[in-house]
């Protein structure tokens, strides 16, 4: 899909079919066909989140590397962390094809792929064979057809306990059937329980990985405040908000709109920035806050963190922007943190918070 980062040939990419031209970015990524841009690092944009030393706020999302081929190269992009999967427990084909579509205009994706990837074994066997340094978190979920959902995801704790920089429990993505009632929360509570005991012992024998729930886009005001709550309550290490959104915000590509699946991309930045800030709100720093939906520059990134997010991840804007979009995003955000008189980007966290959790920064 990230047409962008391959040198080769880029205009015949982006003719082809997005799974087609994702798995060649991939394979590019392997072979060192897309090389990394040399980018300096920035003491100013050091984060410290979750007990982690991130060198940069700046992460590639979960759902590009889903079997952890390629996080290696994708740290050499400049990332300051990459998180790999969604990975379930058993290998799956996922949803039928086609379930990718491109609405160019809106700079934006739909997505229904389903959690296809090729299961915990083949992931760790990658995982734990990486001879490179840096910030890898495991994105886990649940299986399409299975007896018990959240044993899934104490699968994934116990899978990759060893291998895990942090873990992502997705609960939010719309395209496996009922996932999201995860968090409502009887549900929640039953699934950070037992996501949390697996956790603490697997640490017992070993390191305590730091545990994120990422959640969805289209919480209204009391499931923002279920999820802050049980977040607190239970003391898992972080959020990341949000997830691809099933609303239809006007688009311009009205006939691909009507495709079924999670709509992903520039139409997604506003109202999943709106939903960072009011969870920003209720969990008032006690807790690290990750920001992801429709980051495609300097100053969308810079938003997310105004808004409360400690780091930053993107995906679809890679597509429409390119690799190099990472170097112009981390020299943006070091400007933005000496241009406002901050020390550190984390100075920056939650400056314009209520400006956004009100709509008054939407629109700017």
């Amino acid at each position: 899909m990230i047409q962008g980062l391959a040198t080769a040939a880029p205009a015949l990419l982006r003719r082809l079919d997005p799974e087609r031209a994702h798995r060649l970015t991939i394979k590019a990524l392997e072979t060192g066909l897309a090389p990394a841009e040399r980018i300096p690092q920035d003491a100013a944009l050091a984060v410290s989140a979750f007990g982690l030393d991130f060198p940069n706020p700046l992460g590639m999302a979960a759902g590009f590397d889903k079997d952890a081929e390629v996080p290696g190269p994708l740290l050499k992009l400049g990332f300051g962390f990459v998180e790999i999967g969604t990975v379930t427990p058993l290998a799956q084909p996922g949803n039928p094809k086609p379930r990718i579509f491109r609405l160019h205009r809106d700079r934006a994706l739909i997505n229904r792929l389903g959690f296809n990837n090729s299961g915990h074994a083949a992931a760790h066997t990658r995982l734990a064979a990486r001879r490179f340094q840096g910030i890898v978190g495991v994105n886990i979920g649940a299986n399409k057809v299975t007896h018990d959902r959240v044993d899934d995801y104490v699968r994934g704790i116990r899978a990759f306990a060893d291998v895990a920089s942090y873990f992502t429990v997705n609960i939010s993505s719309p395209n496996t059937p009922g996932l999201r009632d995860l968090q409502g929360a009887e549900a929640l509570d039953e699934l950070l329980t037992r996501t949390l005991a697996a956790r603490d012992e697997a640490a017992a024998v070993g390191r305590r990985v730091p545990l994120l729930v990422k959640v969805a886009p289209d919480l209204d005001e009391i499931g923002i405040d279920a999820i802050a709550e049980a977040a607190l309550r239970h003391g898992i290490d972080g959020l990341i908000v949000s997830n691809t959104t099933i609303a239809r915000p006007p688009l311009q590509d009205v006939r691909v709109a009507e495709e079924t699946g999670g709509l992903s991309g520039r139409p997604l930045f506003e109202p999943s920035t709106v939903v960072l800030a009011k969870m920003a709100q209720r969990i008032d720093g006690r807790m690290p806050l990750v920001g992801v939906g429709g980051v495609s520059s300097g100053e969308t990134a810079f938003a997310k963190i105004a808004a409360g997010a400690s780091l930053v991840q993107l995906y679809t804007g890679l597509v429409y922007e390119g690799g190099p979009l990472v170097g112009r995003i981390l020299r943006h955000l070091g400007e933005e943190v000496r241009r406002r008189g901050f020390t550190s980007i984390a100075d920056a966290v939650g400056c314009e918070r209520d400006a956004w959790a009100s709509g008054e920064a939407a629109g700017r």
